[in-house]
C-alpha cells in the first residue's frame, strides 16, 4: 500500500505488498521489496535497496546505495524470516549496510532513534544500535554486537561479535574492540585499552562537575585501584546510592561475558 502523499519517482521499483507511508519520497533507481514498512516522512534516495522483513519508522533520511535488509552473512542463516527495525529520525548515509537477524539469537537487527550512520558502516546481523549514537565512517559493528545510547564508534573502527559498547562510551578512530567497553569510557587502540572517561560526550550530554567527578572515582576504582572486579564492586554499589549513573558500571561487570577491555 503507497499512501497517496508519497512521491516515488517512475525509476524506482516497490513492489506490490510494500507500505509506504504519508509524505515518503522515493528517489529513482531504488528497490524496495514486499514486506517492507517505511513510516510517515521518511526520505528513501537513489540506488537505496531495502529488503525483506524490515520496519522503517518516521522521518528517516537515507542515503544513495544505503543497503537495508539484505541477508546477513552468518553461514548457519538458512533464509529464515527474520527482521530489521529502524526507528525515527535517523540518518543513514550513503552504502550503509544494516543486516537481517538470525534465528540463533534475537531474529532481528534494530537500530533506534536520532542516530547517525556514516558512509559504509556495517551493522551486522542480531546488532542493537540505541539511540542518538554516532557510527563512524567504515566503521564494522560484527554479529550481536550492542552499542547502547549516546556512545560513539569513530571511523575505520571494528567492534567484535558480542561485545557491548556501553552508554556514552566513545571509541576513537582506527580501533579493534574485543571486549566490553563500560558506559562513559573513552578508549582507542587495536586492541581497544580505556583512557578515562568520555568527559567531551558528558558534558554534552548535561552532566554537572558534581556527578563527573563520581564518574572519575569510579572509573578509578575499577581501572587504578588494584582491586579485583570482586573487590571493587561493594565500593561502587556504595557510590551509586548517591549517584545512580554509576549503576552502569555494576551492571556491566556483574553481566559482562567476555570481560571488560584493559
Amino acid at each position: 500500500m503507497i499512501h497517496e502523499t508519497a512521491q516515488i519517482h517512475p525509476m524506482a521499483v516497490v513492489e506490490e505488498g510494500a507500505v509506504i507511508g504519508a509524505n515518503v519520497t522515493v528517489g529513482p533507481f531504488t528497490y524496495i521489496t514486499s514486506g517492507v514498512t517505511i513510516g510517515e516522512g521518511t526520505e528513501v534516495m537513489s540506488h537505496v535497496v531495502i529488503k525483506g522483513n524490515t520496519v522503517i519508522g518516521k522521518d528517516n533520511r537515507i542515503f544513495p546505495h544505503a543497503v537495508i535488509g539484505e541477508e546477513n552473512q552468518d553461514k548457519k542463516y538458512g533464509g529464515e524470516d527474520t527482521r530489521v527495525i529502524v526507528g525515527d529520525r535517523n540518518v543513514i548515509r550513503e552504502a550503509v549496510q544494516i543486516h537481517r537477524g538470525t534465528v540463533q539469537d534475537k531474529a532481528q537487527t534494530v537500530v533506534g532513534d536520532d542516530n547517525l550512520l556514516c558512509v559504509n558502516a556495517h551493522i551486522a546481523h542480531d546488532v542493537i544500535v540505541g539511540n542518538n549514537t554516532h557510527i563512524g565512517n567504515n566503521a564494522i559493528l560484527g554479529g550481536h554486537v550492542t552499542v547502547e545510547d549516546n556512545a560513539g564508534v569513530m571511523a575505520l573502527s571494528a567492534i567484535h561479535p558480542f561485545c557491548t559498547v556501553g552508554a556514552f562510551a566513545y571509541i576513537g578512530g582506527c580501533s579493534a574492540v574485543v571486549q566490553d567497553v563500560p558506559a562513559y569510557v573513552l578508549a582507542q587502540g587495536n586492541h581497544a585499552t580505556p583512557f578515562g572517561l568520555n568527559l567531551v560526550g558528558l558534558k554534552r550530554n548535561g552532566f554537572e562537575k558534581d556527578e563527573i567527578r563520581a564518574l572519575q572515582k569510579a572509573y578509578k576504582e575499577i581501572y587504578r585501584s588494584g582491586k579485583t572486579q570482586a573487590e571493587a564492586l561493594p565500593v561502587l554499589k556504595e557510590m551509586a546510592e548517591q549517584w545512580p549513573s554509576i549503576q552502569r558500571f555494576i551492571t556491566m561487570l556483574e553481566t559482562s561475558e567476555r570481560g571488560i577491555i584493559r
